[in-house]
């Protein structure tokens, strides 16, 4: 690993600028699974489930090409991120002043990390590409161009959670980009994308109804949860005495 070579640090800037450009739906994710805990397990929450997430990137980049020839793999995965989606959108907000249990944080990092997993299959193969030098793949300048990934991840949550505190709109939206990702994965699994190669307008018709799907399933069973809850709060009704 040549550090003066400006073709290790070229390699470096392209792993870390694909990073950006591909971290904005996982950076979306995390600040779904993190935006209901207190504010100091949300930090906890963002920076284990990215810290996990990209160990597992790199994890994942070894064997992505094998991952993406095995049929029905991203079909699976494609309909566990709608269920991943339909539950971040139906999740109840705890009633202010609750406090939180430790079990939940590790269930948003859990979150984290299998939506991560599913949604970083085709990334990291363009990953995998930047860190190649004389068509060999540089592990060492691929972990160091995933590591450095992890502040803007960190910070792009962040920066997620703020905006969804103050423009609740963008919690649906962005429930509806996990189910448009979920769409694409689906669309690209080797066991039926050869029903789409010419056919992109059924494809975007797939993602747009995974994206719609999600959002009419997580408001229907939010609006399900608030009714219940309503009707358990409110007092049974006294039985009028006969005359």
């Amino acid at each position: 690993m040549d550090l003066a070579s400006p073709v290790f640090w070229l390699a470096l800037g392209q792993i870390i600028w694909i990073n950006i450009i591909l971290s904005g739906d996982n950076a979306v994710v995390i600040a779904l699974a993190a935006r209901s805990l207190p504010p100091k397990q949300q930090k906890q929450a963002i920076i284990w489930g990215s810290g996990a997430a990209v160990v597992l990137r790199i994890l994942l980049t070894l064997v992505a090409a094998l991952l993406l020839n095995l049929p029905y793999l991203q079909i699976i995965g494609g309909l566990l991120l709608l269920y991943i989606g339909v539950q971040l959108l139906a999740e109840e907000e705890e009633e202010e002043g609750e406090t939180k249990v430790y079990g939940t944080m590790m269930a948003a990092v859990r979150t984290i990390l299998i939506a991560d997993l599913v949604m970083s299959l085709d990334n990291v193969i363009a990953v995998a590409l930047a860190a190649k030098i004389d068509g060999v793949v540089n592990y060492p300048l691929l972990i160091i161009g995933l590591a450095i990934s992890i502040p803007l991840v960190v910070f792009g949550s962040t920066l997620m959670i703020k905006l969804m505190e103050r423009f609740p709109v963008i919690i649906m939206l962005g429930a509806a980009l996990i189910g448009w990702v979920a769409g694409d994965a689906m669309t690209h699994d080797v066991a039926i994308k050869d029903l789409f190669v010419g056919n992109q307008a059924i494809a975007y018709g797939v993602k747009i109804g995974c994206a719609a799907l999600v959002i009419v399933i997580g408001k229907w069973l939010c609006s399900r949860s608030a009714k219940n809850h309503v009707a358990a709060e409110s007092p049974p009704m006294e039985q009028k005495s006969g005359g």
